[in-house]
């Protein structure tokens, strides 16, 4: 029996998609073709279109009856979580082989690290990053050469920008292929530990550095629960993986032969194979839902609440964060991982992973079991695990209980009773806070403002002693529209000392934190962004601002005649505007719409 929210959610949203979702089902329609697309193609087009491909491949793609398969890869070898991707390609052509088809790399997209570019100037191409990548893997698509695509990406925004091309080619069957996390590090704790202490003056650069080092150290995904790893729970709970595919470590058997099983299992979803399910099709309302649900029931990064509208959008579907707040009220908190608890990934995994997740859901009516899968129809298939039965891939049935109720509990003992994701509202706008991992005191607070217009300006104001009372912290101008929504990891860490000091302190702003708000009850992603003439530009310093996380409230504690007298402020930001490639994006940048319409500026 499904949960009366989730049906209730789920049939709004269908309600509310009606018409741009039968807009969308006639577009792929009609971009599906009763035959391989490459036979539309002119003679000269194809030849140029297989020119480099070796003879058996040629001759393969000139009858038409063998599946074109697109490669659509994130690969670089600067990021841990891509560089497993580097010999992907060719793995993944000869297991297409295997099955008499040919795979060719389409396109590459690019794919930035929110960890290097955090605090720096390159942090504020990052959101728009996602927007580029989709329009990026369209090129490598708009050959219409394939008749199914393999798409490479693992980290923060290449997931959502690939998900929303391969929804905007919405016509050919799809398979994300995820790369798996490194090896555990140098515990979270420590590593937190000892980043308070430099933001302390009690440690130098050198140890800080030497336990980042620790930290982030081989290749995979970092083993936090931020959005690298967000992502790849929700892709697989979306049925875009195949089951238990997410957090298999890089160059391991296992992961090899998951790789080539995501290769055939493409070519089985094509027009050609006679089973045929565009991933246009797969990704309804239903599978949707299952995917807010696993990010709210694992305390998943704030970020997906914009990526998940963007995505969802580019199916014809239109969610908002209403749904995701009245879906966290009836969704327990069934995990703990960092920065919501001590565990890592690899101890998510190890506890029962995806599967447990799964399970205990579906067991209680909180995921839509009807659905279809890359793997099959019906979820119920990803309660199960992949192994290898003397060298060979073959899934079992996944752990039926926690292995280790301090990273996974059971929803009839959860860690909340509700998701770890709030949305806020007030004369301040609408904003979402992540509250799995703020104590149940620190999630009410009153206090004076205290306002900044750059992240920058934090440190030194901490460093001065100007930050050692009870506080809301506002910084601003750090939407969408402003600089591009940069992150704002860096003010963690002075924010959690003046807590350990006894001051209640809490963050708004109209940027964002990813996974990583941690203790610190953080209002993040406020809209209307003070840049568009939200009220958050109209808060001077010493205003009393109430946030609170039980009961959703974002409230301005000012006169409303004495507030509407106000005027904006309006910084000059120009100089964020140009420098580390900004300039090339200033007319993205302004296109782009609010946080809860997925900060997106392409026009579905």
């Amino acid at each position: 029996m499904i949960d009366d929210t989730l049906a209730r959610v789920t049939q709004r949203i269908v309600e509310r998609s009606k018409k741009t979702r039968s807009v969308y089902l006639t577009r792929i329609s009609t971009a599906r073709s009763q035959t391989v697309h490459r036979s539309q193609l002119a003679c000269g087009n194809l030849a140029h279109g297989f020119a480099a491909c070796q003879p058996e491949e040629k001759n393969a793609l000139k009858n038409m009856v063998r599946s074109d398969i697109a490669i659509i890869t994130a690969y670089n070898d600067m990021l841990s979580a891509h560089q497993p991707y580097e010999n992907y390609p060719q793995s993944l052509k000869q297991a297409l082989r295997s099955v008499g088809a040919v795979g060719q790399v389409a396109g590459g997209v690019p794919a930035m690290c929110d960890g290097v570019t955090q605090g720096q100037d390159g942090m504020e191409l990052s959101l728009m990053s996602r927007d580029v990548i989709a329009m990026s893997a369209a090129i490598g698509l708009s050959h219409n050469m394939f008749d199914g695509a393999l798409f490479l990406g693992i980290c923060d925004k290449i997931v959502p920008g690939l998900v929303m091309s391969a929804l905007s080619f919405g016509h050919l069957p799809a398979v994300f292929v995820p790369a798996g996390p490194m090896s555990s590090g140098l515990p979270n704790k420590e590593k937190v530990r000892v980043r308070q202490l430099y933001a302390e003056g009690k440690a130098d650069r050198h140890a800080l550095l030497e336990a980042e080092a620790a930290s982030y150290h081989g290749i995979g995904t970092c083993t936090f629960y931020g959005t690298a790893n967000t992502n790849q729970m929700v892709m697989e709970v979306m049925g875009l993986h195949l089951p238990g595919a997410s957090f298999i470590h890089p160059n391991t058997p296992l992961r090899d032969a998951l790789n080539d099983a995501a290769a055939r299992q493409v070519t089985r979803l094509t027009e050609t194979a006679g089973n045929y399910l565009p991933i246009g099709q797969l990704v309804d309302e239903k599978v949707v839902v299952n995917g807010i649900v696993s990010l709210l029931a694992t305390g998943g990064s704030t970020n997906l609440t914009m990526h998940m509208v963007a995505m969802a959008r580019a199916a014809g579907i239109i969610i908002n964060w209403d749904d995701f707040s009245e879906l966290s009220d009836a969704v327990p908190l069934l995990c703990r991982i960092y920065p919501n608890g001590p565990a890592d990934i690899n101890q998510f995994q190890a506890a029962g992973g995806v599967q447990l997740v799964v399970r205990e859901l579906l067991k209680n009516g909180l995921l839509h079991q009807d659905v279809h899968t890359i793997a099959g129809f019906g979820l119920e298939r990803y309660t199960q695990e992949p192994w290898l039965d003397n060298g060979q891939l073959a899934w079992r049935e996944g752990a039926d209980c926690s292995l280790d109720r301090n990273v996974i509990a059971s929803v009839d003992q959860p860690f909340e009773h509700h998701g770890g994701t709030k949305v806020l509202s007030g004369n301040l706008g609408r904003a979402v806070m992540k509250t799995s991992a703020v104590p149940v005191d620190n999630q009410i607070i009153e206090a004076p403002a205290m306002v900044f217009e750059s992240q920058h300006d934090i440190m030194p104001a901490f460093e001065a002693g100007k930050l050692d009372q009870d506080c809301v912290v506002v910084v601003r101008f750090q939407g969408p529209q402003a600089n591009g929504m940069p992150e704002l990891h860096k003010l963690m860490p002075p924010l959690g000392v003046l807590m350990d000091r006894g001051f209640k302190v809490a963050l708004v702003t109209d940027g964002r934190l990813s996974g990583a708000s941690g203790k610190v009850p953080a209002a993040i992603h406020v809209t209307p962004e003070a840049y568009a003439g939200g009220v958050l530009a109209k808060v001077h310093d010493g205003d009393m601002i109430r946030v609170n996380g039980r009961t959703g409230e974002l409230q301005l504690l000012v006169d409303d005649q004495e507030l509407a007298l106000r005027t904006l402020s309006s910084p000059d930001l120009s100089s964020q505007a140009v420098g580390c490639g900004r300039e090339l994006f200033s007319a993205l940048r302004s296109q782009l719409s609010g946080a809860e319409q997925g900060a997106c500026c392409i026009a579905f």
